[in-house]
Formats: structure tokens, sequence, C-alpha cells
């Protein structure tokens, strides 16, 4: 249970995590914060002396000084070495993982809304901290207990989420079981009318095969497993659409019909919404018991401390970090 302050009101900052230090975590968080003052309170837990030449920031000794700062709200973590943009720096891992807990915990016990996460380099973290986990996701499961959680993709016209990620293609139909996108679906449906305040979800669905298996004459998917779970959790009183062809449910007209698209592999859900709104794009963790986003980039090893880097996705992962912990806020007040 998220200890709370009186007024749903008065809700405190999101806490953005700085990241790899040597990727463009900290050349973005001045940016973002220029565009969202007054808008979304947040600060970064991190080191000062890794911000960019020029950052202005303010040291603050707790979250709740954050949406009173001046400038850039820094909750000061020391990594006792400099930063050097563009090479991955294993002495740092400890100190980055450490900053993730803190950020969870924080937000675990109401002094954060909402959990943003800048990119980390997983081999980095495991070269110098022995890091156990495939990634973000999955360290997130493990700190709030072993959830079952589920990967969101969404801007402002879609939200996509894969049943199956991380794999190869040929290893797709064989992962896809019935437990998992039942779990999938649910988790997407409790996530939708929670973290989006969308009371009555709808939500499509996209069949494995081209043509959603055209009857059986591309693949027996479909008949076999996919509908009939649709069928089961259309019972259970969850509004689902499908199985649809995937090549018809990505345009405007389409979209207009349902809340989220579930996916059955990961490129037939990230090319859609890469395509619609490439920089923009947040990735979002369902099923933990907080609100974690985060931008849908890599470090970008190759331009950070250049000052190219492009805030826009870090920009549109606290915006929606605001809004689902808000939504979440409001609902158990």
């Amino acid at each position: 249970m998220i200890a709370r302050t009186p007024s749903p009101d008065s809700l405190p900052p999101v806490a953005l995590t700085i990241g790899e230090p040597a990727g463009i975590g900290p050349d973005i968080a001045g940016p973002a914060f220029d565009a969202l003052q007054g808008e979304v309170p947040f600060f970064v837990i991190g080191d000062p002396a890794h911000l960019p030449d020029g950052t202005a920031y303010t040291e603050i000794t707790a979250p709740a000084d954050a949406p009173t700062a001046p400038s850039l709200p820094v909750l000061r973590h020391a990594f006792g070495t400099p930063r050097h943009p563009g090479q991955p720096q294993p002495d740092h891992a400890r100190h980055v993982i450490d900053v993730i807990e803190r950020a969870v915990d924080l937000t675990r016990a109401g002094k954060a809304l909402a959990v943003c996460t800048n990119p980390i380099h997983k081999k980095a973290l495991k070269d110098g901290a022995g890091f156990a986990f495939p990634g973000h996701t999955e360290f997130l499961a493990h700190l709030a207990g072993g959830a079952d959680v589920v990967m969101m993709l969404a801007c402002d016209e879609l939200r996509v989420v894969p049943a199956t990620i991380h794999i190869a293609l040929a290893d797709v139909p064989k992962a896809l079981t019935r437990d998992l996108l039942a779990q999938v679906i649910r988790t997407t449906h409790q996530a939708l009318i929670h973290d989006f305040g969308i009371p009555a979800p709808r939500i499509a669905v996209a069949g494995l095969n081209p043509h959603a298996g055209e009857g059986g004459a591309m693949g027996m998917d479909e008949i076999e497993m996919i509908s009939p779970l649709l069928d089961d959790l259309r019972d259970d009183g969850i509004d689902l659409i499908g199985p649809q062809s995937a090549d018809t449910m990505f345009h405007a007209t389409a979209r207009a019909g349902y809340d989220a698209a579930i996916c059955m592999y990961h490129d037939q859900a990230l090319i859609p919404i890469k395509t619609i709104d490439f920089a923009g794009g947040v990735n979002v963790t369902l099923g933990l018991p907080f609100v974690r986003t985060s931008p849908d980039h890599g470090t970008a090893f190759d331009i950070a401390g250049s000052g190219k880097a492009d805030p826009s996705s870090l920009i549109a992962a606290l915006r929606m970090a605001h809004q689902m912990g808000r939504s979440r806020w409001e609902q158990s007040a």
C-alpha cells in the first residue's frame, strides 16, 4: 500500500533516474525540465557532476522540494567518478542500480508519484555489478516481488502491447501460449482502467498469421487458440475485437475503434507505433504496484555529450508518468 498525504490534489513529483551516465540521460534531463516546468513536477536522482556544463540545477534534499525548484531539481546520489560521455563505465554500475532502487522506494513510500527511468547499459551493469536481469523491466518486477509484467509502447495516437518480445520469430508460436496471452490481455485491461482512467476499455487483438489465418488457410493458431480464448475473456466482461488481420489494424479509422492493441510479436507492435511517432513513443511497464515509464530509446552513446540528443521521448514519458500516477492516486484516494 502506498502511503498518502491527506489531499489527492497535492501530488508528489515524478522520480527520474539518471540511467547510464555515459549515455544521453544527463543531456536530456535539463531540456525536459525546461519543457515541462509548471506542468509536470519531477526530480532527477543522480550525480549533479554528470550534468552537461552549463546545466542549471537546484540540489534538493527531499522530493517535496522539487515542485518549487527554480531549475532542474536534483536529489544527489554521488557516483564518485566523472562521466565520460559515450564510454560505458562499469565502475558506475552499482550506483546506477542503487538509483533505480531508490526511485522505487520513494515511489512506494508515496514520496514520488511514479518512476521514470532513463536508459541503462546492461553490459556495463553486468560487468561492473553482476547485474543478473535482462533489463529494467525484469529488475523492476523483481523489486516488486516478482510481479507479472507487460510491456506497452504508447504515444498520443496508439497504445500497443506485444505478447512476446525479444525472441526469434521462429520461437513465437511455441512461446505464445493460452496462459501467456490471457495474462497479457488481463493485465492490459486492468492498466487501461486504473492507469489510463478508461472505465470500459476496448482492446483489439491481432492474429498471429497473415490475414488472421484466413479461416485456416494460412494457419490454425487463430481457430485453435486465439479465438476461443477471446471468447472466454469476453464472457468475463472484457471488450475484445479480433483476432484481426494486423495489416488493417493501424490506420487512423481503425485506431479510433480501440484503446489498445495486443500484438503477437515484437515487430508487429513496434513497427506501427514507431512509424506513427518515432520520437515521442513511451515504454510503459504494466502490472507493477507503482507506475513506471521510460523513453523509448537507448543510451545513444554515439551522440552523448554532443548536445544533439532529442528529449521528446523523455518529455512524453514524464508527462505520461504524471498522468498515470494521477489516475492511480485519484482512483485509490
